[in-house]
This record gives structure tokens, sequence and C-alpha cells, in this order.
């Protein structure tokens, strides 16, 4: 029996329903795609959850009440300040659950300071505060809100065919996601560049399985001539649809993850959701995510990167789950936490 099943009798009734959910209006960003995915299953759970967005617009806000949020401030308004303000207009129609996404750390350089002042004014407009892994909530408490004390309820995986055959590899190293600068394109184009070709098959080659983040086209451009400078060929696929990103997912021959820095991964989440493990540089992040899923990922030195892509192309069964893995908590347990939280603020 799940959480939800539980709840199911004293919360999910007919005098009690979750808070609206508000989608955010870009469909393309991962944020929003989540919020929507998480709606949706939620009203497979409870079926009258008020929710508003371009996706599930079944129903207005309304009178004052509950409401939660899936919050990055590139999501919210022009700017940091912009988009607190938004939160902060929310707040004082009715209570605010906010998820935070993208959380302010060093690799904001200049950027830090106005986004920890947003997030700190969302967090303070806020009733109630929710992260994705306690990674995020130490990094709120460290470049943030030092007395910051979020719920913690992790992304989930969504379930996946695993058992359909492995496709033929097509000898890309990738990267998925939004490309901008730390994301570690630029170490897979440098890594892939080191591997010797072999006799029996040509070098491989760099893919980014999505498209720039707002501001960053320029970024490309630049990875672009990097590429062609170290002989490596590179590609940038822009933005895919679910089932066409699971398939190219399932393809490459090498998934990887190489941010410098990294809040919380929905990359990852998705090279899980899509059967693969991926090669992962090792940061606080990923040792929290390989202790919640033990045998997805696989946990490498920045300096170990090179040797770890080089075996893995002499050895794709690697990059497989092995179908006995664990991969929860699942979209229906990440539904059944978020069930439980809600109504624990909420009656409180």
């Amino acid at each position: 029996m799940t959480l939800a099943d539980d709840l199911m009798p004293a919360v999910l009734s007919s005098t009690w329903m979750p808070p609206t959910l508000i989608l955010t209006a870009d469909p393309e960003h991962g944020v929003s795609t989540y919020a929507r995915q998480l709606a949706e299953q939620v009203r497979k759970v409870a079926p009258h959850t008020p929710v508003r967005g371009p996706r599930l617009d079944v129903s207005p806000i309304g009178a004052p009440g509950w409401v939660h949020v899936h919050f990055t401030d590139r999501l919210w308004g022009a700017d940091a300040g912009s988009a607190a303000a938004a939160v902060e207009a929310l707040a004082l129609q009715h209570r605010v659950i906010v998820t935070l996404h993208d959380v302010p750390q060093l690799s904001d350089g200049t950027h830090l300071g106005r986004r920890a002042e947003c997030y700190r004014r969302v967090i303070s407009a806020a009733t109630a505060v929710v992260c994705n892994s306690r990674h995020e909530a130490e990094l709120l408490r460290e470049f943030t809100a030092p007395d910051a004390a979020p719920a913690v309820i992790p992304l989930p995986v969504q379930s996946s065919p695993w058992a359909a055959a492995q496709p033929e590899p097509d000898g890309a190293v990738a990267i998925l996601g939004f490309v901008y600068p730390g994301k570690g394109h630029e170490r897979a184009i440098d890594a892939v560049s080191r591997i010797a070709p072999s006799m029996s098959r040509p070098r491989p080659w760099v893919v980014a399985l999505g498209r720039a983040s707002a501001g960053h086209e320029g970024d490309v451009h630049t990875l672009q001539a990097s590429a062609r400078q170290r002989g490596v060929a590179f590609e940038v696929t822009g933005y895919l649809s679910d089932d066409e990103l699971v398939r190219r997912a399932r393809r490459v021959s090498v998934p990887v993850i190489a941010h410098d820095h990294v809040s919380a991964s929905g990359s990852l989440a998705s090279w899980i959701s899509a059967g693969r493990r991926p090669i992962v540089v090792r940061s606080r992040y990923m040792e929290e995510m390989a202790a919640l899923r033990p045998g997805t990922l696989t946990l490498v030195d920045g300096g170990d990167f090179v040797d770890a892509v080089a075996a893995a192309l002499r050895n794709p069964e690697s990059t497989w789950l092995h179908s006995a893995v664990d991969v929860r908590p699942t979209t229906r347990d990440t539904v059944d936490q978020y069930l439980e939280y809600w109504a624990a603020v909420m009656s409180a």
C-alpha cells in the first residue's frame, strides 16, 4: 500500500483537496515539464485538484487559498528581481508553497548576489518551501538563507519500457538538457579528442540532446568552434519531444553528466528513465543520488573522466541499467510525498 492509499480516506476526501497547482509558460523548459507531469499524476490520484497553466487550465485560482508553484527565476520574470516580485504578488492573495529549482551557487558568478536575494525574497514570501535534494538545502543555507529548513522531495524517475531491445549504439558521447556554460559539453568534447581512433571503429562524437538555454545561443557557436579545432564532430539537436528524447537517449553510446556545478539534475532522472546508467562527475549532489538509487550511475572524479568514457566505449553494457536495479522514487512515490506534505502544511 502506498502512502497516498493511506491518505485517501482521511485526506483525499470531499472536504480536502491539494493546493492549486500553477504551471509555468515555457513548455520546453525542464521545470515546466516536471510541473506539468507532476500535476497530471496528482490529478490521477486526486482528480479534483485545481490546476492553472498553459496545458491543464481547468480552474482559475479564484478566491484566496493555497497554491503550489515550481520556481526558478528564469521562468518567473525577465530578471531575478521581477521573478521574486511575481511570487511576492501571488503571496499577497494566496498562501504559497514553493518548490525551488536551480538554487543559487558559486557557478552563478557575478549573478550570485542578485539570484540569492531573489530566492531570499521567495522563501520569505512563501508559507512552505521544498527542495529536490539535501544538497540544494545545503546550498540555500550556504548562499541564500542560513536558517532555511526546506522539506526535501527528490526528483522522480519515470517508468520506462527497459525490457525493449537495446538499439545499435550510434557512437555518440551525449549530454542531456540545456546548453549553458558549465554544463560539461566542453569537458565531453575534450575527452573525445583525447580518445585515439581505433582501427575497428571511428572516433566517437559528441551530441547535446537539447537546446541552448535562453541567452546562451552564442555558447553553441563557441562549442562548435572548439570541437572543430579538436577534430571532434559535435551536434546540438534542439528541443526534443519526450518520446524523441527517450529514443535518442537510448541510441547514444555513452551517456554522461559532466557539470562543473549542479543543483539538482533532471538530466540524471531522464537518463535513468531511459534505462541508461550515465558516467557522472563526482559532486555532493551526485553522491547523494548514488546513495538514493544504488547502481544507477557511475561516479568518477573529474581527472578520471576521459578514461571512464573510453572504458564505456569498450564496454557499452556498463551504460545500461540492470533490470533488478531499484530506481525509486518514481513519479507515483513523489506524488505520495507531495500529498503527505501538502496535507501536513495545510492543516498546521
